[in-house]
This record gives C-alpha cells, structure tokens and sequence, in this order.
C-alpha cells in the first residue's frame, strides 16, 4: 500500500515538472494523461481491497463456526451454505453485512442460474415457472405461485459485483409466498441490514428455511423443490457481542418484523442446528437466550413497546398483533397494549397508539371530539405510558387495525405480571 501512495505521489511530481515549458494545449494533454493514470490505480487498488475484503469475511466466517455439517458445504466470494439435496435448498446461508453496504452501489443483476458448486446440482427456473415466447414474440410466463426469494438477501453484498451476483445462486433461493418475500421477510432484511448501517459496524447473518420430512413441494417443480413453511434469519454483533433471531411462516405476516423476533435457542431446537458455535459458551450462552431486540431497532423507533405476550392476557383479551385477525368481524373484543402516543387535534379529536408510534402505527384507538365529554379524565394525558385494554369492534385505516372510543367504559387499566 505504501508503494501504491509513492507512485500515485510521483504521477503528481513528475506532471508538475513536465508542465514547464509546454503550451497550454500539451499541458491540458498532460493532466488528462495523468488523470488516466490515477484513475487506473485508483481502480486497481479498489479491486484489490475487496479481494482481500472477500478474504478476510471468509476467515471471520471460519473463524466463528459452521452452524452444521449435515448438508454439502459450500463456500462462495462472500457467502457460504450447507445445501440439502433432499429438499434442493439450503439448510443455512451464512454471510456478513459489512459496513461498506452503506456506501455501496452496486444494483440487482437478476441472473439466477443453478450453483456449479453443488455436486448433485440445485433448482433451476423451471422449478419456480415456465417461461416461452409466444407468435408475436412476447415472452410469456406460467408461474407456480412462488417467488425465488432470496434467503442472503441480495441488497447485502451491493459493495461487490461478484458477490452481489452470486446472491442469484439458486442455492440461495427458496419457494417463498409473495406476499412474504415481498413484504415481510423484505421488512426482516431492511431491519438487519438497517442495524449494520447506523451503527457502523459488520454483523454475521445466518439464514435458511426450517426442514423436516412432512414438507409440501412444487408438485409441478422438475426436481420437486420443498416448500419451507418457516425461515429464520438470525445475527450476531461481535463487536457489541449482541444477538437476534427471527422466524417467520411463509405467507404475508401482519405484524411488524419485531413481533416475529425469538431467542436464537429457539430457532436451533426448530433446525438442530448450532450458531456460532466457536463463541465462547458463557457469551453464547446470553447471546442465544436473550430476546431484547430493541437495540436493533432503527434509532427513533426505540421508545417503542413490544407487544404483550397473549399467554399473560385474560380470556378475551387479545394483544395488537391478534387484532389483525379481527378487522371487519363485527365482533367485539379487547385489544391490549402499551400506550406509546397521543395526540389531540385542532378539532378536539384525540388519537391513541398502542406499542408503536406513527408512521409505524399497529393500533390506533380514535375518540373523536363529539364523544370527550364522556371522559371523566383528558385521555390525552391520563393514557400515556398506561398499560391498557380497550373493547370494540375493531375496523381499520389503510390496513392498519383501529377502534374507535366513544366512552371511558371502553378503556380497562391492566397490570401484566
């Protein structure tokens, strides 16, 4: 490196001197030559960098361990996998967003093909759909209601080329809903990648569906390609020595990303796999058993409540993520949570989050101004902060799950062990 710094200094040492004397068209000749130059070593050096990049994350990688050794281990430029020739998928993906994704602007090649790696040979398109050119040579498609949904996201390797277009490996695909791949386990990436982001830092991220024998297949699928019916991603920061995990059914989850968050324990009792199994075992083990996902949460979203565990909840009562399954039932219930805003409007209507604040509203309970009179307390202040249930039928606004307060009967105060 320190040699590369001497001869980019002498381009400029050596135009300096050969300047002198030249008419101005030679000299504008001469700076565009040595731009050239610095240009060429600059691209150069950015080459080599991430080369030794691709390195290092596959010794830290090693380093840290393989979460099993039961499927064919493969090892590509950024991401390595255990892949299962009985399901023609993965058992784990494992790589590292680095923090160079931040800055990093390569862009979706799209070019999913069978990994050459995988000795019996993986899925290929005609598993996930047909596809022809008809007479007026339009390409036509017949889909078989899957995605090819990545299970290393694609957007985490946008700091390297060849890396980003490996991520299109068939190996790392599975059969995902989509309304799952597009929204939910999009949600579940943004959330992780997010994290390594604003807080400057690279993370290992192991990833992959739930396999057992029962599983359903693409019945119209040439190599009969499984259909997982969860996935997990799970991440660690080394350098915080701080965890997460996150399991997930394979369809279009209503809740928020944080409502599917588990111990990672739990995700290695569902696969019989061992995560980071070089970590020591006092750090493994509060690693693994935790379920604080706050810190990885976006900054302005920390002050947010996790959901009440429905377990806690009496009979009837149901928490902000199980009022989903109640919009437009007519049927009245009770819906639990923390009270984490309020907001009275010009007009006199007051407005109630439970758990998460707007923009990233669960629930919202609306008592509009014609109805405060029935208060005997400003709900505006006497809510914030309590724990409460509120009976109603719950509707909703642009998806989200509302209700609406009309008198203070409706609002139980509750205490959760």
């Amino acid at each position: 490196m320190f040699k590369s710094w001497i001869t980019l200094a002498g381009f400029f040492i050596i135009g300096t001197l050969s300047l002198a004397g030249q008419s101005t068209p030679e000299r504008i000749a001469s700076n565009e030559a040595s731009l050239d130059s610095l240009k060429s070593e600059t691209e150069r050096l950015r080459k080599a960098t991430d080369s030794l990049r691709l390195t290092y994350i596959m010794e830290r990688m090693e380093n840290i361990g393989w979460p099993g050794d039961e499927g064919e281990l493969v090892k590509h430029s950024a991401m390595a996998l255990s892949f299962d020739d009985r399901h023609k998928v993965a058992q784990w993906v494992m790589h590292m967003i680095i923090k160079e994704v931040a800055t990093g602007r390569t862009t979706r090649t799209n070019d999913f093909r069978p990994d050459p790696k995988v000795s019996t040979g993986t899925a290929v398109e005609k598993d996930y759909f047909l596809k022809w050119v008809d007479d007026d040579g339009k390409t036509q498609y017949d889909g078989f209601g899957f995605d090819r949904g990545h299970l290393a996201a694609s957007a985490d390797f946008r700091w390297n080329q060849s890396a980003l277009s490996e991520s299109y490996y068939y190996s790392n695909m599975t059969p995902q809903r989509p309304g799952f791949n597009r929204e939910s386990w999009a949600e579940v990436e943004d959330y992780v990648r997010g994290y390594a982001i604003e807080n400057n830092t690279d993370i290992f991220v192991i990833t992959g569906p739930v396999l057992h024998d029962d599983l359903p297949h693409i019945k119209r699928s040439i190599n009969k390609v499984s259909i997982p019916e969860y996935h997990y991603k799970v991440a660690y920061d080394p350098e915080r020595e701080r965890g997460v995990a996150f399991l997930m059914p394979n369809e279009r989850c209503e809740g928020p990303a944080e409502a599917y968050v588990v111990p990672i324990r739990e995700v290695e009792e569902k696969t019989g796999l061992n995560f980071f199994p070089n970590l020591d075992p006092e750090t493994a083990e509060r690693v693994e058993t935790e379920v604080d996902y706050k810190p990885w949460l976006p900054e302005n979203q920390r002050d947010d409540k996790m959901m009440l565990d429905a377990k806690k909840l009496g009979k009837g009562e149901y928490n902000t993520l199980q009022a989903y399954n109640f919009i437009d039932s007519k049927k009245k219930v009770d819906i639990c949570g923390t009270v984490v805003s309020t907001f009275k409007s010009a007009k006199g209507n007051i407005f109630v989050n439970l758990d998460k604040r707007f923009p990233n509203t669960v629930f919202s309970i609306n008592i509009w101004s014609r109805d405060v009179a029935n208060f005997s307390y400003n709900p505006e202040e006497e809510l914030a902060d309590k724990v409460i249930c509120v009976n109603g039928k719950v509707t909703s606004r642009d998806g989200i799950p509302q209700m609406n307060a009309s008198n203070e009967k409706q609002i139980r105060f509750i205490e959760i062990p």
